[in-house]
């Protein structure tokens, strides 16, 4: 065997190695987390029955599933609203973001005169901002879709700006050599390049969507049919019905966790051929 020959199998057996680690990061990725949830609950459990807490105090895993099954009508319907708060909040939120980042990299004027408000309604904490929205919106679907919106609007602005703003001036110099026009530079050099940092955006948006549609709720939100979960934790608290408070904030991890999930999903599959980040499996 050659000298040739043997730094070929020394090659043929570290691409081996690296392509079992990666399969096993794959799967570790996703059991490990799970693991870990399993472990949590049955640690939970084991710590109720143990203890011999009251389920008025602390119920367990298995009476908060119980608890699930038994309102699953009076739950889910909370979640649809929920739900659907969350999802047009993001929605509105997207498109107000990204429509006013292309405004403020077109127009420094315009980013001069409206980013500071921006900011503002940024670090105003949404609950004193509530109760205006209440005395001045009637409806009350309007009322915590406005909320939420301004809790999931700013990450998708800033990043989105920020993106923008930092494609390469190399490759813009390249655009205006080839006598490229803004609108061309923009549709096919800045929004691209801007597509990782608005996917972040969107990842922290969907998130602060939820949380918004959560604590507007509880502020400005009505009872009756029509109310999401937050409602259900208020009504549960003042029953003293601890499992269902439980239940509907079991609901409300999953919504969370899943528009988490998706989120990333969206970013890895308009990423994953071209940007690093989804190249090499790093969200």
């Amino acid at each position: 065997m050659t000298l040739a020959d043997d730094r070929a199998a020394v090659w043929d057996a570290e691409e081996r190695a690296r392509a079992r680690a990666a399969r096993v990061e794959a799967v570790a990725r996703w059991l490990v987390p799970i693991a870990v949830v399993f472990a949590t609950l049955g640690l939970w459990q084991w710590f109720v029955i143990a203890n011999e807490v009251p389920h008025y105090i602390l119920p367990s895993p298995v009476r908060v599933w119980q608890q699930l099954v038994e309102d699953r009508a009076i739950l889910g319907d909370a979640l649809l609203v929920t739900l659907r708060i969350t999802l047009m909040a993001l929605a509105v939120a997207v498109i107000g973001g990204v429509l006013l980042a292309i405004i403020f990299d077109q127009s420094r004027f315009a980013e001069l005169v409206f980013y500071p408000y921006a900011v503002i309604l940024q670090v105003t904490p949404i609950v004193s901002i509530a109760p205006l929205i209440f005395i001045y919106v009637k409806e009350p679907t309007a009322r915590v879709l406005i909320c939420a919106w301004i809790v999931a609007f700013f990450p998708i602005l800033s990043n989105t700006t920020l993106g923008l703003k930092s494609t390469d001036h190399n490759l813009r110099d390249l655009f205006s050599i080839y006598g490229a026009s803004r609108v061309q530079r923009l549709l096919f050099l800045q929004l691209p390049s801007a597509m990782p940092y608005f996917l972040g955006g969107l990842r922290i948006a969907g998130g602060l969507a939820l949380i918004g549609a959560i604590v507007a709720e509880y502020v400005v939100g009505t009872g009756g049919a029509g109310s999401g979960l937050a409602f259900r934790i208020l009504e549960a608290s003042y029953r003293l019905n601890i499992p269902r408070m439980f239940a509907a904030l079991a609901l409300i991890a999953v919504v969370g966790v899943a528009i988490f999930v998706l989120t990333s999903f969206v970013s890895w599959l308009m990423l994953r051929k071209w940007h690093e980040s989804a190249m090499r499996g790093g969200q």
